[in-house]
């Protein structure tokens, strides 16, 4: 049954009409691979998220889709082995939402790792995608991809190849398919579960979309925990049952392209801890990140980068490109996630931690924890067969039929390339909204944003067809306006309230409150750190 629109979906729930094999908390990336595939299988199942779709980690990422080669270094390699080949598939089934992206990594004389190692762990990597992409540049070679690099002591570069993508449109994408497989998604939902009875979980349900805060109970007989950081929050576990998680966080700067122009991912290790950093072509900006610090701040909070990160991102990109020093004033804007890693012990290093998941049952609420963005496909269905004992009909969807509907053809509706999207757009429209690209063209002007590469009619479609319920959802998630532009594209709001004011249902008063909402949340949480955000934190890789 499709899901309909949001307040006849909360009424239906209310009522108690419904029946649900398995309700999943948590609208990230595992979330929704779950929902996916779970829905596709057969199941009654309704997902629900606290926040918005994605608000948490599954938008705040490095945005890469890749094998972990740093993973495979520190010998994991089962995890490094399976996120590869699921690469490979994201990049075969939604090309242009997934893209393959040149990686480098310049070696310098008398530093680790040298050409010779670096070499023998991209071998093991091509094995594992079972294609070669390995190569090795000299320092001429290398230069020319990466104009402005250090040349002291560079002695070349190794190139491979892995992905890149837009990680909270991926979610959107993964929720798409759920639905249409039947699933019911809600965002602004909050849960709280209740303990085991009669072979069945009750979760409270709050929706927290408007001023008038509403709760009803919903029951099914197995519950997925799949809040990432927020997991033993949502566990009431008996400490027995639960996983000790430490939430870590990544920080990002946004720079203009010219800033700092590459047209690849440069890996760079950080001279103060030897930690790799990435320099890489995003949204047609640079991004630069990430840190790995513990994040002792309460999670309901979001995160922000602090100075001492901010000096930190600056530092790496001063020393590699000493021909770009970069300044405060040329940032556009920072994100900060929060991973959710399941620790092995206070005194290990942040960036020394295992990032395999982690899956436990409590008494019909299915927990997990840890993992990465490529591999949410297996963790999802790892998950739905801890539910089996709960769930004796559940049949999994065969692993090799693909998880994406493909765009219109050529001959269907919506299907033909407008003149005024080039071949490379085209393909990443494609690939960011599969059968649903005709709606998004009939929605608006198929003409760019001014200084970014999203269309009008994306936005507009988004607007009225994606659950967005704040402008910052819009802005900062269903969108990437809100970290592509100068102040929040504070400057642009006023033609946006004009596009998409019908198709959000907001009267004038409506957008100035949310106006000012987004804006504040941008400042706090998206800009440059001010000067009271400087809180005491652990050094880069140690605790």
């Amino acid at each position: 049954m499709r899901q309909p629109a949001r307040m006849d979906a909360l009424a239906a729930l209310r009522d108690g009409a419904l029946a649900f094999d398995l309700i999943v908390i948590g609208g990230g990336i595992t979330g929704a691979g779950i929902a996916r595939e779970a829905a596709a299988g057969g199941l009654r199942t309704l997902l629900v998220e606290q926040r918005d779709f994605a608000w948490g980690t599954s938008s705040r990422s490095s945005k890469m889709v890749h094998g972990g080669l740093r993973y495979l270094g520190s010998g994991q390699f089962r995890l490094t082995r399976d996120a590869v080949r699921e690469r490979q598939r994201l990049l075969e089934e939604v090309p242009g939402l997934v893209r393959p992206l040149q990686f480098l990594m310049p070696h310098y004389r008398r530093q680790f790792p040298g050409p010779w190692l670096f070499g023998l762990l991209l071998a093991v990597y091509d094995r594992f995608a079972g294609r070669r992409s390995r190569r090795r540049l000299n320092a001429a070679e290398t230069l020319n991809w990466v104009p402005g690099l250090r040349t002291q002591n560079l002695v070349g570069a190794s190139g491979f190849l892995d992905a890149v993508t837009d990680d909270a449109r991926l979610v959107q994408r993964i929720l798409e398919e759920a639905r249409n497989s039947g699933a019911w998604c809600l965002n602004y939902l909050k849960a709280s579960v209740g303990p085991a009875n009669g072979g069945r979980r009750t979760v409270t349900l709050t929706d927290t979309s408007g001023p008038q805060v509403k709760s009803f109970e919903l029951s099914a007989p197995v519950i997925v925990n799949a809040t990432g950081a927020w997991a033993s929050e949502v566990d009431p576990g008996d400490g027995q049952s639960q996983r000790s998680i430490r939430p870590l966080r990544g920080s990002h700067l946004v720079l203009p392209y010219e800033s700092l122009p590459v047209s690849c991912s440069v890996s760079l290790l950080h001279p103060e801890d030897r930690r790799p950093v990435f320099a890489f072509p995003w949204h047609g900006m640079t991004v630069l990140g990430t840190t790995d610090l513990d994040h002792p701040a309460p999670l309901d909070l979001e995160p922000r980068i602090t100075e001492g990160e901010l000096e930190y991102l600056l530092k790496i990109s001063s020393t590699l490109f000493p021909g770009r020093q970069i300044t405060r004033n040329e940032i556009v804007a920072t994100w900060a996630g929060v991973r959710p890693v399941v620790s092995e012990g206070p005194a290990k290093a942040p960036s020394k931690e295992n990032r395999e998941h982690v899956i436990w049952d409590h008494q019909g609420l299915v927990n997990v924890a840890g993992g990465k963005l490529t591999t949410y496909r297996l963790i999802a269905r790892q998950i739905l067969e801890q539910c089996r004992p709960y769930l004796t009909h559940l049949q999994l969807p065969d692993d090799a039929l693909p998880g994406f509907s493909p765009p219109p053809s050529a001959d269907q509706a919506g299907g033909q390339r407008p003149n005024s999207i080039p071949h490379n757009d085209w393909r990443k429209l494609q690939g960011s909204y599969g059968p649903a690209l005709a709606k998004v063209l009939e929605s608006g002007e198929p003409l760019k944003i001014p200084g970014t590469d999203t269309y009008w009619c994306e936005l507009i479609w988004a607007a009225a067809n994606t659950d967005v319920i704040h402008l910052d959802d819009l802005m900062l998630r269903r969108t990437r306006l809100g970290l592509m532009l100068p102040n929040g594209a504070s400057e642009l709001l006023d033609l946006i309230e004009k596009a998409c004011s019908a198709a959000l249902g907001w009267d004038k008063a409506a957008w100035v409150k949310e106006r000012e909402r987004y804006l504040a949340i941008w400042r706090e949480n998206y800009s440059l750190p001010s000067s009271d955000t400087t809180a005491p934190e652990a050094p880069h890789g140690a605790v």
